[in-house]
């Protein structure tokens, strides 16, 4: 059973990796890349948190558009990132998948820990599920930022992110396992408690990068998320299920 779970969440999350890929090479990159053409005019330097594979260039490095930085101190390395193109467009492709499976394997974790399967029937409910713990409860409080952005501290952002995701995903875990009147209401504290703390609060610092930019960022972003877990999930459903009807087929004593 684990090893059919393993593999129906390898294959779900390359089916699931690669649509979202061309999703976010379509329209989530082109809008990365017309945002760094404002980096510097508003004299915020962006973060190192990355935001559906933004390019980013950390705090204290030099970036390979920042050419003034790099004629006055010639003798610093420039650091590695991958050029534009079919490079970072590879790259891009990878981490996702990779970030693909990572979500598959969790998820697969906590159904066999809560002991529901994922199963084509609930794999809509599952992607759902994902949608809201990962993506939708933390955009609440920290939206999607493009690169020129002002942001909060990194470190409290990470904190505040995984904190939102835990409860908002147990919130969801509670519902699935019981309908009872106190599970809503502890469930809906789980959901409100970290939106009641806040997320950490960006600077008052300018930014040149439009607000229609960023708008239109943040709704394809959540949108390619979106399709992303649906994907993910009914995918994954389909495939355990095909994997346990080929399981149920062979003869007890055999080797599968």
């Amino acid at each position: 059973m684990i090893r059919n779970l393993f593999a129906a969440a390898l294959l779900a999350a390359l089916g699931a990796g690669l649509i979202t890929a061309g999703l976010q090479h379509f329209r989530v990159t082109p809008l990365i890349l017309h945002a760094e053409t404002f980096e510097g005019e508003g004299g915020h330097s962006h973060g190192a948190e990355a935001v559906v594979a933004a390019h980013e260039h950390p705090e204290g490095t030099l970036a390979h558009t920042h050419d003034e930085a790099v004629a006055t101190n010639a003798a610093t390395p420039e650091e590695w990132a991958p050029q534009d193109g079919f490079e970072r467009t590879a790259y891009t492709t990878l981490a996702t998948v990779l970030a693909a499976a990572g979500f598959a394997l969790l998820i697969g974790a906590v159904s066999m820990f809560a002991n529901i399967p994922i199963t084509f029937a609930n794999g809509l409910l599952w992607g759902m599920a994902g949608f809201v713990t990962f993506t939708l409860a933390p955009a609440y409080g920290l939206p999607p930022e493009l690169p020129g952005m002002p942001a909060g501290d990194l470190f409290a952002r990470q904190v505040w992110w995984t904190g939102t995701a835990l409860a908002t995903g147990a919130a969801c875990l509670l519902l699935a396992k019981t309908r009872a009147g106190w599970a809503f209401a502890v469930a809906t504290a789980l959901i409100v408690a970290p939106h009641i703390i806040g997320a950490p609060v960006a600077p008052d610092e300018p930014s040149a990068v439009p607000a229609h930019l960023a708008t239109e960022f943040a709704a394809i972003t959540l949108g390619t998320a979106l399709v992303f877990w649906l994907v993910l999930g009914t995918v994954f459903g389909k495939l355990n299920d095909t994997f346990a009807a080929r399981q149920a087929t062979v003869p007890t004593g055999a080797v599968a």
